[in-house]
């Protein structure tokens, strides 16, 4: 497994920030709202924790996973991880193995996914 880079991580939840500012829009104005951090736990924590890539890192090509299984985290875990991404600090705060302290505290690693194969 390689593991991700900040630039790639930081791409991914991007595209997560503006799907759940796309989604956090149906409940209501924007300014001052929670939904957005609200939506962005739950997505985070249901595609991680199910699937093991929000929308965001499918689109980068990145995957959250359990670091000798390869498996997704499950729904406690990527909920744990989710929360304390929210916080900002612990993602900015990496080890010489890419993973950052949500990633220790709920026992995963980001992983780049193999490149696509040539087309045709």
């Amino acid at each position: 497994m390689t593991p991700a880079s900040f630039g790639r991580r930081f791409a991914g939840l991007f595209v997560d920030w503006i799907l759940c500012l796309l989604v956090a829009g149906l409940f209501g104005p924007l300014n001052g709202s929670v939904w957005p951090v609200v939506v962005l736990i739950v997505q985070h924590t249901f595609f991680v924790g199910l699937f093991g890539q929000t929308p965001g890192m499918f689109v980068v090509r990145l995957r959250c996973v359990e670091p000798d299984s390869g498996r997704p985290i499950g729904l406690p875990r990527a909920a744990l991880r989710a929360v304390l991404l929210v916080l900002l600090v612990p993602p900015l705060i990496m080890d010489a193995d890419g993973r950052g302290l949500h990633d220790r505290a709920a026992g995963s690693a980001v992983t780049r996914l193999a490149a696509l194969p040539p087309a045709g």
